[in-house]
């Protein structure tokens, strides 16, 4: 809940009020940002990326998967948004049969400078490319887009956050707009006082931005997530340095994070994509939204403990597949990195091509 004590104060100190959004966008991305920061992402919280070489080998499944839907083009695409140290894209790359890697051309998405040592055929780019055929692939970006934070007033109208370096808040002016309409479509907030919302329409445009620079294929989003009439009361919002979750002060000194509607910023990249266009419904791929496990589970990566009978026929071979299992184990664990939800979005597919891509059973979709 905002700072009642600092509403009546719009500066202390010479020290700034600004939106969420705004702060946020500096506090991450600005000069000395913590994006900019030399350890990069995994020096303070560990992704999947990070936690098994499993992940990126999942994913280059999926990329071989939409190769055949593809019918093997000259040049296959892979963009890695928001790539860190180039992690992801240089274990795709890696785990790719050498036939399809030696047609596949990989962007890293990145505003932080290139890593020194990352493979040279990895590209190193500030913003996504245009007209690519393949795979985009974002591992927990939309989470970092700035968001503004509406919260509701003793009169029950939500305003919008204000907030200083220090993480003090205070209330600014009534949501109004296209701010307002998308709170009433997808985040409506009961009249009472303290309640929150992210207000996701930076993060619908920026999702759909990225979605554009496909001609054809599939963009992933994957990140922690919540769906129309379940979201959180609260919002979201909150910090994490040196892989402790901590107060979100827009400092620059620790992650700013959120979780993301993706259920809107589907239904904002369809919109614009032209995939509900009336001439064809039925043979237009639809979004999809599954749990990372469901989403891995379907890539094979089971975390199926080896049989016993291993161990002593082949000791060494039980010992690496041991740890192999443990490591999808993670990977797909609820509770943990299991809960992440995927948002697939075919881009220019038929349905029934979509669909081979990650096969499961409706019902396990969200």
């Amino acid at each position: 809940m905002a700072d009642d004590t600092a509403r009546e104060h719009p500066r202390e100190s010479g020290r700034e009020w600004r939106t969420w959004r705004a702060a946020a966008r500096d506090a991450l991305y600005g000069p000395g940002g913590f994006y900019r920061r030399p350890e990069g992402p995994a020096g303070h919280f560990r992704t999947s990326v990070h936690a098994s070489p499993l992940f990126a080998a999942a994913v280059a499944r999926l990329l071989c998967r939409l190769d055949e839907v593809l019918e093997r083009p000259g040049v296959l695409g892979f963009v890695d948004m928001a790539a860190g140290h180039g992690e992801l894209a240089a274990g795709v790359l890696a785990a790719l049969p050498a036939p399809v890697a030696a047609r596949t051309r990989v962007y890293a998405v990145e505003v932080a400078d290139r890593p020194p040592g990352l493979d040279h055929r990895i590209e190193w780019l500030s913003a996504p490319p245009r007209h690519v055929t393949g795979l985009l692939f974002a591992n927990e970006w939309l989470d970092n887009v700035p968001v503004e934070v509406a919260e509701t007033d003793a009169a029950g109208v939500p305003r919008h956050v204000l907030v200083r370096r220090d993480g003090t808040e205070r209330l600014g002016e009534p949501v109004a707009g296209a701010e307002a309409a998308w709170l009433a479509r997808w985040w409506p907030l009961p009249a009472e006082e303290g309640l929150r919302a992210e207000i996701g329409l930076t993060r619908d445009t920026a999702w759909a931005e990225a979605v554009s620079c496909l001609d054809r294929g599939l963009a992933v989003a994957v990140d922690y997530a919540h769906r129309s009439g379940a979201r959180p009361p609260f919002g979201t919002l909150t910090g994490f340095r040196d892989g402790r979750e901590t107060r979100p002060v827009p400092d620059g000194t620790c992650d700013l994070t959120a979780h993301v509607a993706l259920d809107a910023c589907a239904a904002h990249a369809a919109h614009l994509s032209g995939t509900r266009a009336a001439h064809a419904p039925d043979a237009l791929p639809r979004a999809r939204l599954l749990t990372q496990r469901t989403a891995l589970h379907a890539l094979g990566l089971t975390g199926a403990r080896p049989p016993l009978a291993l161990a002593s026929t082949r000791p060494a071979e039980y010992v690496r597949a041991l740890a192999s299992a443990g490591e999808a184990a993670e990977l797909t664990a609820p509770g943990g990195l299991g809960d992440f939800d995927w948002l697939l979005q075919p881009v220019g597919l038929p349905r029934a091509r979509a669909a081979l891509l990650v096969d499961v059973p409706d019902h396990e979709e969200h």
